[in-house]
């Protein structure tokens, strides 16, 4: 049963850049909603989903999800987590005008966190208004992109997204895929490339990240979460965070203590 939270703020508080902290039950869902701010939601450990009345976007703990001003929007949390929200209204910045993913850079997790320790919704002294500019000035450097794990109803790739959304320790390769549903191994790469802007291993390992990512947060231990993905030793586990949290599970961990 879905746990529903409603939108915190019916009006923006007393400053153009302010902040909400929530901590989510599992199944999270914040109604659809829109208001006259910018808002990136981030997530502390974990993995968040929003919802627009077009797209479907889910990004790991070290993006956040850029929903700009008067776009609709629900957002969804499969597990407990930990909940920031960075609030901006128009004139404060040029940030951008379509829903996507914002790269978080250490200094302004760093910042967010001091924050929420201390439960500041918006800066009141000098030396926090100038911890709001530093955020600020990191999320005008951000590199951005459309989606981390893209999805697609084409009618080759919903039997694999399927599966693999539902059982991603499935290692089938392209090759068999291709034979079950009666199309080419090359034609398939190209499906995926074409409509996801990602070839097929690329996307089944994020899809593994994205999962391993709850396990880890369920406490599993890295040798049991790598065989629960299909792996053999965890030294594939290990790559897959370097490259995609830039650290190892054992440090990513560490976050979920704070």
């Amino acid at each position: 049963m879905a746990n529903i939270y409603p939108t915190k703020f019916a009006q923006a508080p007393l400053d153009k850049v302010f902040f909400s902290f929530e901590r989510f039950l599992p199944d999270a869902i914040t109604p659809m909603h829109n208001h006259q701010w910018g808002q990136l939601q981030i997530v502390h450990a974990g993995v968040i989903e929003i919802y627009t009345e077009k797209e479907h976007h889910i990004a790991p703990s070290q993006y956040g999800i850029w929903v700009p001003e008067k776009v609709s929007h629900e957002s969804y949390m499969r597990k407990q987590m930990q909940y920031y929200s960075i609030n901006i209204m128009p004139d404060v910045m040029n940030m951008p005008k379509q829903v996507c993913l914002l790269a978080l850079s250490p200094i302004l997790l760093s910042i967010m966190d001091d924050f929420y320790r201390r439960n500041l919704t918006f800066a009141t002294s000098k030396e926090d208004k100038r911890l709001v500019q530093v955020l600020l000035d990191q999320l005008s450097q951000a590199s951005q992109t459309s989606a981390f794990l893209p999805t697609s109803n084409d009618r080759l790739l919903s039997p694999i997204l399927t599966t693999l959304e539902h059982h991603p320790q499935n290692n089938t390769s392209l090759s068999l895929w291709a034979k079950k549903i009666h199309t080419t191994e090359r034609t398939l790469a190209r499906h995926f490339q074409d409509q996801l802007g990602l070839s097929f291993t690329e996307w089944r390992q994020r899809r593994k990240f994205i999962e391993a990512l709850h396990l880890l947060k369920q406490g599993l231990p890295i040798k049991q979460i790598a065989l629960t993905l299909g792996y053999n030793q965890t030294s594939p586990l290990i790559i897959l965070f370097k490259q995609y949290a830039g650290c190892t599970p054992k440090q990513y961990s560490q976050r979920l203590s704070i």
